[in-house]
């Protein structure tokens, strides 16, 4: 048994060495990347990502209106049916002949 938890507690304690090896060079890599990074350039990409996200709620706000009918198809029906019940007093006085 004290073997076991011998070799648990070198496995746990390796595994944890291994670990925060692994978050250093993590973090290292990442105030590489930052390391250029001013107050005047995180203000450039704070305004260009809200000019981004409008263009993108523009864009879905244009995309859900296509396709939401503007006319309940209820509607159209209802037309449609009371147009057809009307009668149609269309005359044709148009009897000039073309041609020779």
């Amino acid at each position: 048994m004290l073997i076991f938890l011998f070799s648990l507690s070198l496995f746990v304690a390796l595994f944890s060495l291994i670990s925060c090896f692994y978050a250093h060079a993590r973090i290292k890599k990442h105030e590489q990347f930052t390391k250029d990074l001013d107050w005047s350039v995180v203000s450039n990409i704070t305004g260009d990502l809200a000019t981004l996200k409008k263009t993108i709620q523009t864009l879905n706000n244009r995309i859900n209106g296509m396709h939401s009918p503007k006319v309940a198809d209820e509607e159209v029906l209802r037309y449609m049916a009371t147009r057809n019940q009307q009668p149609t007093l269309v005359t044709n006085n148009n009897n000039k002949t073309v041609g020779g």
